[in-house]
């Protein structure tokens, strides 16, 4: 991200204030540590919910937890406090302070920091051991409004799309964009399966997940001196001794009446753990290792004899975007590019609670711990949004957004086909986001229009915005007209399609300026934008433009992208046609 300790920071990052929606937090975490912090800022409406085995300070200012019927574990604190290490994670990755020598077990031993180590941190635990309620979710986006809080961050989303006025995410964030509150939201695990993407409300950042300069890699010793790795993370240290191994298809478990052909795949309860303790087990391909460290197994590989602890290497194809991020089109808007870019969220080591364990059937606790997910993603905007917000406390939700995508890092299609499915506006770049020269802006009304241009039914509308939004004449407005700083239009195979789109950027880089606009469509795609050059003379200048987009359509997704230039700030914006099934 080019975000490292040496970099600008503005005076009141320190009066930034962070809402992280999650599992709670680990307090004595040493990223949580509040040495030098000054007073809490005065603007701090919250509390610090009085609990047993919690205190706040002057990094953690807030904490409050949601707790449903039903939801909570017997392994679960009763408290604002993190029994799981998930919140813990997220919440050190966006605002965690500086710590040397962190390490999981010594690997990828170095410093930590989160984006914005000098904001403040408001906790509001709403996932538990059996899940995260709609009531606890829109509760705490309540409360988060009400405290004063700048960013809401949620590494939370569901397994399939919901549409906007059945989703307490879209429905929370809605009423804090309203109150100038920016909400950072994973955009899923569920890729690279098209159409898996989700938090795809256009009034909230969508952050998909991609790889950093590092990987980390596992290499296994066979019995006849051959040497093979893969990408993985092993803590555990077999000092080069050699193990029999076992094949999971000879190890069923009988007893369960689990047949070969399943055991064979590792699952959870599958393998007999007579058979395979003290073993290394060969699998054929599962998703993860709990199914063999439950049976007492000493790990899972291909037919291996020992397996060596995890070293570090350079991965010098990053950043691209991980398997395993969701992808577009967007299912509930298909005219909406979602994500709306990428940040890193493969193998991140950040703070954990010491209340949890490593892995499954493992009594090892480790202060820091490295994960993967578009949970780690959206944290890193979060604290580059926070980091902008610092600069800009006055810009809305709409125009921090649009500073992180029209600034972010291109990405192609080489290393992701799905392309902007993938990556949206590309890999997010912080410190360019606090200059990005224009910004498109929207509000409150704007996503009314773009609601009612959809059909959605007064009701429904209102169940988003909480207040007596209506739709007329003035408030019938189209998906392309949605001031947005990508452009999508999408159709069915084989058809050539046309759209119009209206924009409105506003100057917030040099008070008198020229922006030429610069179009990249290749064969399939006609860009027209009209006028071809916005001349500002004044700072928070508005100037409209059109454009048309024209695409013959195959099978597949055209991308091209309209950038403004003024020879100081290049504005991009990626422009995409594509066939979709869903329409």
């Amino acid at each position: 991200m080019g975000f490292n300790k040496k970099m600008k920071t503005s005076i009141i990052e320190s009066d930034i204030i962070i809402g992280m929606l999650d599992t709670g937090v680990w307090p004595e975490s040493e990223s949580f540590n509040d040495t030098g912090f000054g007073p809490i800022p005065k603007k701090w409406k919250g509390t610090c919910q009085k609990s047993a085995n919690f205190t706040c300070n002057n990094k953690i200012i807030g904490a409050r937890y949601y707790l449903t019927d039903g939801d909570n574990g017997p392994e679960d604190f009763i408290s604002p406090r993190d029994a799981e290490g998930h919140g813990t994670h997220t919440t050190s990755t966006a605002a965690g302070g500086l710590v040397s020598q962190a390490s999981l077990f010594g690997i990828a031993k170095g410093t930590v920091r989160g984006g914005v180590p000098s904001a403040r941190i408001a906790v509001y635990k709403i996932c538990w051991s059996y899940g995260c309620s709609d009531e606890g979710i829109l509760a705490a986006f309540d409360d988060a409004i009400a405290d004063g809080v700048d960013i809401i961050s949620l590494s939370v989303g569901s397994f399939i799309p919901f549409d906007y006025f059945e989703d307490s995410i879209a429905i929370g964030a809605f009423h804090a964009m309203k109150k100038g509150i920016l909400t950072s939201n994973s955009a899923g695990n569920g890729g690279p399966t098209p159409g898996s993407v989700v938090n795809v409300s256009p009034w909230s950042l969508t952050v998909a997940a991609s790889t950093i300069d590092r990987k980390f890699v596992t290499k296994v010793k066979l019995g006849n001196g051959q040497i093979y790795e893969g990408a993985t993370i092993n803590t555990f240290d077999l000092k080069g001794k050699m193990y029999p191994f076992i094949y999971g298809g000879d190890a069923p478990n009988l007893t369960l009446g689990v047949a070969s052909e399943f055991s064979r795949y590792c699952y959870p309860g599958a393998l007999n753990a007579t058979l395979v303790k003290g073993k290394i087990v060969f699998c054929e391909y599962f998703t993860d290792y709990e199914g063999v460290l439950e049976a007492g197994a000493l790990g899972a590989v291909n037919p291996t004899a020992t397996i060596f602890k995890t070293s570090q290497d350079n991965n010098q194809f990053a950043p691209f975007v991980v398997s395993f991020s969701s992808r577009g089109p967007n299912p509930i808007t298909a005219d909406i590019l979602k994500p709306d870019l990428t940040a890193p969220g493969v193998d991140i080591l950040a703070a954990w609670s010491e209340a949890s364990t490593v892995t499954e059937d493992d009594t090892r606790r480790t202060r820091y711990n490295i994960i993967s997910g578009t949970s780690m993603s959206c944290p890193h905007a979060t604290g580059a949004a926070a980091y902008v917000k610092s600069f800009h406390p006055t810009w809305s939700p709409a125009a921090i957004r649009s500073a992180l995508m029209t600034t972010a890092i291109p990405m192609t299609s080489n290393n992701n086909i799905e392309g902007e499915h993938a990556y949206g506006a590309g890999h997010i770049n912080p410190l360019q986001a606090t200059d990005p020269g224009l910004v498109y802006d929207a509000g409150e009304i704007d996503y009314v229009k773009f609601l009612c241009g959809q059909g959605y039914t007064i009701a429904n509308i209102q169940l988003i915005s909480g207040n007596s939004s209506s739709c007329s004449e003035e408030t019938d407005g189209t998906v392309w007209d949605l001031n947005y700083p990508s452009f999508a239009l999408s159709s069915t195979p084989g058809k050539s399609i046309t759209r119009v789109f209206h924009r409105t950027v506003t100057n917030v880089g040099s008070a008198v300026s020229n922006y030429r606009a610069v179009v990249n469509a290749p064969p399939g795609l006609i860009i027209q934008v009209q006028p071809s050059v916005l001349s500002f003379e004044y700072v928070g200048q508005q100037q409209s433009f059109v454009v048309t987009v024209g695409a013959e359509l195959g099978n597949s997704m055209i991308s091209g992208s309209l950038i403004w230039d003024d020879g100081v700030h290049q504005v991009k914006s990626p422009i995409v046609a594509y066939t979709s099934i869903m329409l």
